[in-house]
């Protein structure tokens, strides 16, 4: 028998959930673990292990399992109708996870054996650029080659169709299976995802020696952000947005140049590049000029927003967080910004199998953006004091409430700890 927590079917429940999403800020408006558990279409069960549908399947007995924006824009309704559509109900959640196999695992493309008892990760983005491809039909490469079914990644979100890391057993695909470097605590390996998503935007924004950076968020995929940047590019001055305080000095020690608020977003971002700023008539202030690459790890349609208005003619806005929300694309256009995704390390091969080579380009020089650069970034010890509290599944109410209300409680990431009872 295992336990986990499982999203279920209701409709009242999403309703009043997106509600409050479109409400709370962060702020607690939320009105604590109790109104969490009223709002939230969550809750514990006890069932049979799931089985794994044949070989290319592993079962893993999650360690740590993060609750990221992704997995909260899910539970509460308050993302787009692409991230959570296509899900089958009954689902569990959980797509930061850090776990070990029941039974040796070979992985693919040649990356060795993990043994019984083995630490791993589950690469949400694997499996979330399969479905896609999936979705695309014959011929785009990657599905029948994985040995992965299209019944079998019926996903959204980067979560596979059996379930995520919020229970004491999960299975996964083979494929999308990781083996931890011994040196990697769980607390640093659960943030593969984040950091994956950070490695694979730098990529993307190919950043120019001096380039002037703009981060807007400062949560984990934020903080990854700014890590990547300084570890891959030779990049100027990196400003972060972020609430002030505690959340702050987080960000300074991550590497961040300046810190501002959201409020003063536009004024700070005007001073470290030296542009005018417009007051728009009916509408948000804007530069005239700004800053080189932004990066929108918020997920805010208000963070896609800014960083669409104060990035200069033809510079790069790469999303790195899970947008949600209406924007307004008009500086995209009137720019000619190029606007780029990121949601995960963008370098599975035509087999289907990671690949630490050159087919993506290379991040600030240097080659590859595989997951051997993950690592790289995940042995900064800066990491350690990213997942600030821990819970048992039994008190989901208060860990989904927490995470919240992170950075106004001093927490970038809130964890599940599926073993612990209680």
């Amino acid at each position: 028998m295992t336990r986990g927590l499982e999203l279920y079917a209701s409709a009242g429940r999403w309703a009043a959930g997106r509600a409050a999403a479109r409400v709370s800020d962060g702020s607690g408006r939320w009105g604590g673990p109790a109104a969490v558990g009223r709002l939230v279409a969550l809750r514990l069960v006890d069932g049979d292990d799931p089985v794994p549908p044949d070989g290319g399947w592993v079962r893993v007995r999650p360690s740590l399992a993060g609750i990221g924006g992704a997995d909260l824009a899910l539970v509460t309704g308050g993302g787009s109708g692409y991230v959570g559509g296509s899900l089958r109900l009954p689902f569990v959640p959980g797509r930061e996870v850090v776990g070990r196999v029941q039974e040796a695992v070979e992985l693919a493309g040649g990356a060795g054996v993990v043994p019984a008892g083995g630490r791993v990760v589950v690469d949400a983005g694997w499996v979330q650029r399969a479905a896609a491809r999936l979705a695309a039909g014959p011929g785009c490469g990657v599905a029948g080659s994985a040995g992965v079914g299209t019944a079998e990644v019926a996903v959204a979100g980067g979560v596979v169709a059996a379930g995520g890391g919020w229970s004491r057993v999960m299975v996964a695909p083979r494929v999308a299976l990781r083996a931890v470097p011994e040196a990697v605590p769980d607390g640093r390996a659960v943030l593969f995802d984040p950091l994956s998503r950070a490695v694979a935007a730098v990529a993307a924004a190919r950043v120019a020696a001096g380039a002037r950076v703009l981060v807007v968020g400062a949560g984990a995929v934020g903080l990854a952000t700014v890590l990547a940047v300084r570890a891959f590019t030779e990049a100027g001055s990196v400003t972060v947005v972020t609430g002030g305080g505690w959340a702050a000095g987080v960000a300074g020690r991550f590497g961040a140049s300046a810190v501002v608020e959201p409020a003063a977003a536009v004024a700070g971002v005007r001073r470290a590049t030296r542009v005018v700023r417009v007051a728009a008539r009916g509408g948000e202030d804007f530069l005239l000029g700004g800053v080189d690459v932004a990066f929108e790890a918020s997920g805010r349609a208000s963070g896609v927003s800014l960083a669409a208005r104060t990035t200069r003619v033809g510079g790069r806005v790469v999303l790195v967080g899970v947008p949600s929300g209406r924007v307004d694309l008009t500086p995209v256009w009137a720019r000619g910004l190029t606007l780029v995704g990121a949601s995960g390390d963008g370098t599975m091969t035509s087999e289907g199998v990671p690949s630490d080579g050159d087919e993506v380009g290379s991040v600030g020089g240097r080659a590859g953006n595989g997951p051997a650069r993950v690592w790289e970034l995940a042995a900064d010890p800066r990491l350690d004091e990213v997942v600030g509290v821990v819970y048992p599944l039994s008190r989901w109410r208060e860990a989904v409430d927490h995470a919240l209300r992170a950075h106004q409680r001093g927490v970038v990431r809130v964890a599940f700890d599926p073993a612990v009872g209680g």
